[in-house]
């Protein structure tokens, strides 16, 4: 079991970085494109570009990385009345789902319009929108090991709150 959480301590950190990273690199880009774009008059359609991809790249790490926390947010009117075995079930039940959504939409679906993509290239980068489009399988996988994980964890019947304690 100690294995299973430092492989998720693991994940968490290195999406968090790539979160912070990118949001960073947004922040340069987005004073870049301010100040060419209102004191030189010269707009920069490269740093638009940049920070739309760039935008959707955080987007979904930083989904990925809140469900593996399991911070998402939910509808928990029926959960939320559970107690005890019936509450751990569903939530069982409900990592499954998702773990067949995100492995059937993301990681199949993602894979498909990757491959049907890479021959088209963006208009001001110049990289092919299959290399911008490998974010969706890559946190389709990341959702389906933190789902893995949660399931694992509820099982054994580790809390969320057993695992900040040790954190």
């Amino acid at each position: 079991m100690n294995v299973l959480h430092k492989i998720r301590k693991g994940i968490d950190l290195v999406l968090s970085w790539a979160c912070a990273a990118l949001f960073a690199l947004m922040v340069i880009v987005g004073t870049y494109q301010i100040v060419v774009r209102y004191f030189f008059n010269s707009p920069s359609t490269v740093s638009e570009e940049l920070l739309t991809y760039s935008f959707t790249w955080m987007a979904l790490l930083a989904s990925a990385y809140v469900f593996g926390k399991r911070d998402h947010m939910r509808m928990g009117f029926i959960a939320d009345k559970l107690t005890g075995t019936p509450r751990k079930v569903l939530e069982i039940i409900i990592e499954i789902l998702i773990m067949f959504l995100a492995g059937s939409v993301m990681v199949y679906g993602g894979w498909n319009i990757m491959g049907l993509t890479m021959t088209q290239v963006t208009a001001s980068l110049g990289v092919p929108m299959g290399v911008i489009y490998t974010v969706v399988p890559l946190s389709g996988i990341l959702i389906v090991i933190y789902s893995i994980l949660n399931i694992v964890d509820l099982v054994a019947g580790y809390e969320r709150e057993q695992r900040e304690v040790k954190e």
